[in-house]
C-alpha cells in the first residue's frame, strides 16, 4: 500500500527553515514562584521575573530600567543630575495613586510637575473630605440626585467641593488684596498658576498634600489649564465678588520658567502618566533644548487617530522633543496598575532597602 504524502505546498508552508537567531539574542524567561519558597517574595524578584516575560511586563520593566538611568546619571563637570519632569492627569489624583506621588515630591525625587487643574484642586479636597470607592457602572441619574460625583468607579461627594470653596475663596480675597496693594511698587504681584499652586500648598498646611510638600521643597508645579475644573469655578465666581478689580494670573511667565527649566537641564528625563496637556507641556518644553535624553510614557492611548496622546515616543523625536538615540519607552498600561510598581523599583529603593 502506497503511503500518501502531504502537499508539498503545505509542508513548505508550514516547515519554513529558521535563520540562526544572533549571538546574545535574549531568551523569552518564565516567572518561576518556586525558586522562592521559604521566603518573602520582593517586588525586585518580582522585576527580575518579568522584565523578559513579554508584552507589557517587559515594557514596564523597561521603565524601571530607564527611571534608574535617569536617577543615576550626574554630569561628571558639575555634578549636576538629571532634571526629572514629572506629568500625570487629575484622575490619578483622585485615586489612590497620590500617595506615591506625594512620597516622589515629599522626597525631592522629581524636579518639576506638570498636571491639570483636576490635578491641583483634587489634593486639597482630600485634605478636607473623602474620596469612597463605587462602580464603573454606578448609574449617573442616581448619583447625581444623591449629589455624589463619579469618577470612574470612586465618588466624590458634593459636599468637598462646597468645602473647598470655603476654604479657597477666602485665600483668593488675600491674594487679590495683596496684588492691588502692590500696584505701583518695585515689588508689584503677578500672580501666575505655578505661584497660585504654591501658595495654595502653603495655606493648606498639610503633610497629605502633594502639593504642600511642593512648596515645603519649592518644587515648581506647572498647570496651563489651571481654570480648567473646580479651581476655575471659584476664580469665576470671585470675579463677580470682587468686581471692579479682578484676580489676574499669567500664563506666559510660566511657559518662560518650564522652558528656561528644561533649556539650563544638564539632562533632561520626562515621566508622563496619561495624556492631553500634561504629556506635550512637559514635551514641548524639552523642545526647547532639542530633546529629552530619556522618556517614559504610561498611557492606554492609541495612536491610530493622531492623537499626542497615543503617540509612540519616536513620533516626539521627529518633532525634536526626544533626542535622537535616547532612551525611552511607552508602556500600554493604566498607571495605578502599574507605578506603584515602578516606583518600588526605583525611587522608593533608597528609602526602603
Amino acid at each position: 500500500m502506497t503511503s500518501e504524502q502531504p502537499p508539498s505546498a503545505a509542508t513548505a508552508a508550514v516547515l519554513v527553515k529558521s535563520v540562526e537567531m544572533p549571538e546574545g539574542s535574549q531568551k523569552v524567561e518564565e516567572l518561576d514562584f518556586n525558586k522562592f519558597k521559604g521566603r518573602p517574595i520582593t517586588v525586585e524578584d518580582l522585576y527580575e521575573g518579568m522584565k523578559h516575560m513579554g508584552f507589557q511586563a517587559s515594557s514596564m520593566c523597561d521603565a524601571i530600567r530607564i527611571i534608574n538611568d535617569m536617577r543615576a546619571w550626574t554630569d561628571p563637570e558639575t555634578g549636576d543630575k538629571t532634571t526629572i519632569f514629572l506629568g500625570y492627569t487629575s484622575n490619578l489624583i483622585s485615586s489612590g495613586l497620590r500617595g506615591v506621588f506625594r512620597f516622589l515630591v515629599e522626597h525631592r525625587h522629581v524636579s518639576a510637575i506638570v498636571t491639570t487643574a483636576g490635578g491641583i484642586e483634587e489634593d486639597f479636597i482630600k485634605c478636607l473630605g473623602d474620596t469612597y470607592m463605587s462602580s464603573f457602572s454606578a448609574p449617573g441619574a442616581e448619583l447625581r440626585a444623591q449629589g455624589l460625583n463619579r469618577i470612574g468607579n470612586l465618588v466624590v461627594p458634593n459636599s468637598n467641593y462646597c468645602a473647598f470653596e470655603d476654604w479657597v475663596v477666602p485665600i483668593l480675597d488675600t491674594m487679590l488684596a495683596e496684588q492691588e496693594a502692590s500696584k505701583g511698587t518695585e515689588n508689584e504681584i503677578y500672580w501666575t498658576p505655578s505661584k497660585v499652586i504654591h501658595r495654595l500648598g502653603k495655606e493648606i498646611n498639610d503633610e497629605r498634600s502633594v502639593y504642600y510638600w511642593a512648596y515645603k521643597n519649592n518644587i515648581p508645579v506647572y498647570c496651563p489649564a489651571l481654570t480648567d475644573g473646580s479651581l476655575g469655578d471659584m476664580l469665576y465666581f470671585h470675579t463677580f465678588k470682587s468686581s471692579p478689580a479682578q484676580l489676574r494670573i499669567d500664563i506666559v511667565e510660566d511657559i518662560r520658567g518650564i522652558n528656561t527649566l528644561a533649556v539650563r537641564a544638564k539632562r533632561a528625563g520626562m515621566i508622563i502618566l496619561g495624556g492631553g496637556i500634561v504629556k506635550h507641556h512637559i514635551a514641548n518644553a524639552c523642545l526647547m533644548r532639542n530633546g529629552a535624553e530619556s522618556a517614559v510614557y504610561i498611557n492606554t492611548a492609541q495612536e491610530f487617530d493622531g492623537s499626542d496622546a497615543g503617540a509612540r515616543p519616536d513620533e516626539a523625536v521627529s518633532w525634536g522633543k526626544i533626542k535622537i538615540g535616547a532612551d525611552a519607552v511607552k508602556v500600554y498600561l493604566e498607571a495605578t496598575s502599574c507605578f506603584p510598581f515602578i516606583v518600588a523599583n526605583t525611587f522608593a529603593k533608597e528609602d526602603h532597602p
